[in-house]
Order: C-alpha cells, then sequence, then structure tokens
C-alpha cells in the first residue's frame, strides 16, 4: 500500500512530460518551473519530518565558517572570503549523500532517523560517489586558486589593512569593479560545471547504483534537455547559499539539509524511475543500546 507521502509525491509529471534518453540507461524527463518548487516543497517535509540530522551532517558548516570567522581577523584570507563561501555550492552535492539517503527510505514509506543516512556508506556505488565527491573538491581547489589569481592581479599582493580598507578597495576603485566582473563570470563557469556534472549524478548512484561515468552524463543530458529549470535551479542554490552563510555560516545548518532533500525529490522528478527494483543491500548491522555500554564492547562476555 502506497504512504500518503508516495501519493502526493511525482503524480502528474508522468503522463505528460515530454523524455529523452537511451532505452537501456536512465531517461529523461522535460520539467518545468514548478516541479522546481514541488521539489523544495518536498525537501522542506523531509526536513521537518527528521530535524535532528541537521546537527550530525551539516555541523561541518557552521564549524568551518567559524574558523574563517576567526582568521578574517588576520585579513589574510579576507580576499577569499566570499569565494570560499560561494565554493560550498561546488561541494554541497557530495556532502548532501546522506540526505538523499534520508529522502529515499521516506519516499519508500521505511522508517528513517539521523543514524539511517550513514547507511549511504553501505551503497554498492559508495567508490563512485567518493571519486565524483573527489572530481567536485578538486574543482573547488582550482576555483580558489583561482579567485587568488584575480585578486592578485587586480591589487597585487598587499593585503588589506582591516574590512573596511577591503571594502573600500572593492566597491569605490576601477581595480574593485573589474574583480568583481571577472570573479563572478569565472565562478559563473566553475558553478555550471558542478551543476552539469552533479545535478543528478549522486542521487542517480544511491538510488539505481550507477557509475560516475553514467551518472555524470546522465546529469549533463538532464542539464540539456532542462536549461532553464536547471539554470533557476542554480540560482536558487546560490541565492540560499548566500543566506546560509548568515550569520557566520550558522544559516547553513538549515539551507544544506534543504537543498539536498531537494535534490533528491528534484532527481525524482527529472528522471523517469526505473521499473527493475531497486538492489537489496546488505543487512544492517544490529544496533545496540546505550545502556548496555560498556558492556556492548566486550560481546564473548555475554551470557
Amino acid at each position: 500500500m502506497a504512504t500518503p507521502y508516495q501519493e502526493t509525491s511525482y503524480q502528474g509529471n508522468v503522463a505528460g512530460a515530454g523524455s529523452t534518453g537511451a532505452a537501456d540507461g536512465p531517461v529523461v524527463r522535460t520539467i518545468g518551473l514548478s516541479d522546481l518548487h514541488r521539489a523544495l516543497q518536498l525537501g522542506w517535509e523531509d526536513f521537518k519530518a527528521v530535524p535532528s540530522h541537521a546537527i550530525i551532517l551539516c555541523v561541518i558548516y557552521p564549524v568551518v565558517g567559524l574558523v574563517l570567522a576567526h582568521l578574517v581577523h588576520g585579513y589574510a584570507v579576507l580576499p577569499l572570503l566570499f569565494p570560499l563561501a560561494a565554493g560550498f555550492a561546488l561541494l554541497g552535492p557530495f556532502a548532501a549523500v546522506g540526505l538523499y539517503e534520508l529522502s529515499r527510505r521516506r519516499e519508500a514509506g521505511e522508517p528513517a532517523s539521523a543514524w539511517d543516512a550513514f547507511e549511504v556508506f553501505r551503497s554498492p556505488s559508495f567508490s563512485a560517489m567518493l571519486g565524483l565527491g573527489a572530481l567536485l573538491f578538486a574543482l573547488f581547489v582550482v576555483w580558489i586558486m583561482t579567485a587568488q589569481a584575480i585578486y592578485t592581479a587586480a591589487f597585487g599582493y598587499e593585503t588589506a589593512a582591516n574590512i573596511p580598507d577591503f571594502a573600500n578597495r572593492v566597491l569605490t576603485t576601477s581595480q574593485g569593479w573589474w574583480l568583481i566582473a571577472v570573479g563572478c563570470g569565472v565562478g559563473f563557469l566553475f558553478a555550471l560545471a558542478a551543476l552539469c556534472i552533479s545535478a543528478v549524478s549522486f542521487p542517480l548512484m544511491l538510488d539505481r547504483h550507477a557509475g560516475a561515468g553514467q551518472a555524470i552524463a546522465t546529469s549533463i543530458s538532464a542539464v540539456l534537455h532542462n536549461p532553464l529549470p536547471m539554470a533557476a535551479w542554480g540560482l536558487i542554490v546560490a541565492v540560499l547559499l548566500v543566506l546560509g552563510t548568515l550569520p557566520f555560516f550558522l544559516g547553513l545548518a538549515v539551507v544544506i539539509p534543504l537543498l539536498g532533500h531537494a535534490t533528491w525529490h528534484l532527481y525524482r522528478q527529472v528522471i523517469v524511475p526505473d521499473p527493475a527494483a531497486r538492489p537489496t543491500l546488505p543487512p544492517a548491522r544490529q544496533r545496540k543500546p546505550a545502556a548496555d555500554f560498556p558492556a556492548n564492547l566486550f560481546p564473548w562476555r555475554r551470557g
């Protein structure tokens, strides 16, 4: 029997939707802007249903934000503060793999708790996810190096004396406006590359245990066949990430889970479900209650 969650998920997007794709591979739907709203709505429902995972999966984001805020007092990394914040969009698809698992479980009517997010480590395609995650991290590193080179080309190696001095340089000088224009243009290219290769890649690998190559090819196909909705999705992600950096990146504890869950539902909107049954994962390891600690560390002593 279908759960209420399943009944309200994706009906109405199959019959009238255009599609393209190979018969032996994932089939890509043509979606509209309303599907983005639906994905965000379902993502928010997932976030409200399993809110505790925000602390477990997204603590790295506030911590990194606070560290960056501390480093800024030395002004050495001040020019890179915005590129670092923007770089979260490049790493986000990989960081949210556990969130995709939670959304998948809720969609299937299975129990979903914060601990279930770690089941993604047992996925047969997790090594492929790591490979694509490494590619995104490399893209992130290249973006930071490029941003540093652009700043150096504009202002040389001299660091700003303080935050007002930095703002004055960037906003009131011709070099500053050149920095903004070139930096945003180059940053857009990096974001576009990340969107193309990861828009639906990680959910596809989790759902169908696809390889990294097939996942990337499918993601690129999804973007090419839905240029306007995918461009709008990239803009939504960018705006929410900027809002999430306030104050001191703490908002990312909400924004990242929301976008992670919504990405799973966007994947469901874009990719036609596989008629074949999802491969069964190995049995989950038995969880030992905290009340048995420390006895559960020594099972041979139990009688």
